[in-house]
């Protein structure tokens, strides 16, 4: 991570006021004074600040059931931010692994460990995400297949990955797919001429949703491990 921001993570320092200390001068990693704080520093450096070593906190992770009208953001918007939900020191240092519309509900995943949220969004991962999908119209007897070998979204050149369609009811589908693109899921039932109504997430990889809407938990060592 960037100097500045383990400075942050270890001390009680705002990122301007570790951006001073680093540019002063008082800053060393592996016993060199480095006053850039854009330079990547790994949690096994020996870091000091005035001499005294620095550790940065553990990582943070968090599963939280998105309600209805909230947004994947730090801030409130037009709609409540979902942080409004969550009511713990630093909560600002999180950011949300797969982000979900305003109008989408279920699970999302927060944390403060950016190379472990990677392993999740990045499609080479093939980390795979499970939607409950209501829709419009009745479902057409070839949209599975169509899933599978892949869609061309308008505006786009590549075709999505494979996804995999099980259809639960005349206008109900789960559908799992490994990538995140722009409201690909709408897009993709758009391609096909019908329209989501909702849209809810049920599962990322092997975590699944179990808390009531609003609530939110820390995941467990072995959910961890997991990605």
């Amino acid at each position: 991570m960037r100097l500045d921001k383990f400075i942050c993570k270890s001390t009680e320092l705002t990122r301007t006021e570790a951006n001073q200390v680093i540019n002063a001068g008082e800053v060393a990693v592996n016993d060199e004074l480095i006053t850039n704080e854009a330079v990547q520093v790994h949690e096994n450096n020996a870091i000091t600040l005035n001499g005294q070593r620095l550790k940065a906190r553990s990582y943070r992770y968090i599963l939280m059931h998105k309600p209805f009208g909230t947004i994947c953001s730090n801030v409130d918007e037009v709609y409540p931010s979902v942080f409004n939900y969550i009511d713990i020191d630093r909560a600002s240092e999180l950011h949300i692994t797969g982000r979900l519309d305003a109008d989408t509900t279920g699970l999302i995943l927060l944390t403060d460990d950016g190379r472990w949220s990677f392993n999740i969004i990045s499609p080479n991962k093939q980390c795979e995400k499970v939607y409950r999908v209501a829709l419009r119209d009745v479902i057409a007897g070839d949209v599975a297949l169509k899933f599978k070998h892949g869609m061309q979204l308008q505006g786009e050149n590549n075709l999505t990955l494979p996804a995999k369609l099980n259809i639960i009811g005349d206008k109900e589908v789960f559908l799992t797919i490994t990538e995140g693109r722009h409201h690909q899921v709408k897009r993709m039932f758009a391609a096909v001429g019908n329209r989501v109504v909702s849209l809810h997430r049920e599962k990322i990889g092997e975590i699944s949703l179990d808390v009531e809407v609003g609530h939110w938990r820390y995941l467990t060592a072995n959910e961890i491990d997991l990605f």
